[in-house]
């Protein structure tokens, strides 16, 4: 009954609004568009869209099958240019999404040498998935997940590359520099900088602060690790960071890091694939770089 026609319909409406846009987009006439969707409807004896003014509104129904074309869609398209790969003889494309902000110079030193071992791989980083990639992995628009906070799902294998310390970074300048270590309350009236991620899966706040019952004075967002760092080796605040990365830009700028109480945090990068496609060599090697480069 349903067919990928009748999908692709209603994204492009809901996507235009028109029948004429949507038309345009999928490059049928209209009247081929709305005879297709007239015969769906006969089928299930209900309205899929109602007009609103000029443009067209789904209904409940249309709701409904529009949400299972943006679970199907992608994975045709995969599929599509999978086979396409394969007939002319290409290896395939690697599509990562990152889940981890900071992890982005990592990933520059894991794709220079790979790149080179597979010069018939495409690639592309989709950091629009940042904090939320794992339903673009189950839905086939990503093919490689790279999470510090892996959420175990039965259809996802998540491969541990290397393990690393969370850590507390200030200005050279600031009080607590002297010390090797920190203590929840000595946070109360700081301002902490961080990427823009519910705080509940921030590691400072879920394994460090809130079991301990206390906060900061302020919480702020920042988006760059750049500018994160330049404000707080101007004393401006605090942030919280892997230690590998503040390793490297404690060479050139005036902060240092600090352990989470004397055990300090430690954490794990991972990187996520589809439990059907662990037999992919050019995956399976990606896996293999990411786990030497540290």
């Amino acid at each position: 009954m349903l067919e990928r026609i009748h999908l692709e319909i209603l994204t492009a409406i809901k996507e235009h609004g028109t029948l004429t846009k949507a038309a345009d987009s999928l490059h049928l006439s209209q009247s081929a568009l709305s005879h297709s969707i007239k015969k769906l409807e006969g089928q299930i004896a209900t309205p899929i869209w109602e007009k609103e003014g000029r443009n067209l509104r789904l209904t409940a129904a249309g709701e409904r099958i529009q949400t299972l074309a943006n679970r199907v869609l992608p994975q045709f398209l995969h599929a599509e240019l999978l086979l396409s790969q394969i007939a002319k003889g290409e290896a395939g494309a690697l599509r990562i999404g990152m889940e981890c902000h900071p992890c982005y110079q990592w990933l520059l030193r894991v794709i220079s040498p790979y790149l080179q071992r597979w010069p018939d791989i495409d690639m592309d980083v989709k950091q629009e998935f940042q904090f939320g990639a794992l339903g673009a992995l189950l839905s086939y628009e990503i093919d490689v997940l790279i999470t510090p906070d892996p959420l175990f799902k039965p259809k996802i294998d998540y491969i541990p590359v290397f393990d690393y310390e969370h850590r507390l970074v200030v200005s050279a300048t600031h009080k607590l520099a002297e010390q090797d270590f920190v203590f929840p309350e000595q946070l109360s009236q700081e301002v902490l900088f961080s990427y823009p991620v519910e705080p509940l899966r921030l590691d400072i706040f879920s394994q460090f602060l809130n079991p301990a019952k206390c906060s900061v004075k302020k919480h702020k967002i920042i988006e760059t690790t750049e500018i994160m760092l330049q404000m707080v080796a101007a004393g401006r605040g605090i942030c919280a960071l892997p230690g590998w990365l503040v390793d490297e830009y404690s060479k050139s700028m005036p902060i240092k890091s600090l352990r989470f109480s004397e055990k300090g945090i430690g954490k794990q990068i991972f990187v996520g694939i589809r439990k059907d496609e662990q037999h992919i060599d050019y995956l399976n090697d990606f896996i293999t770089q990411a786990k030497k480069t540290k």
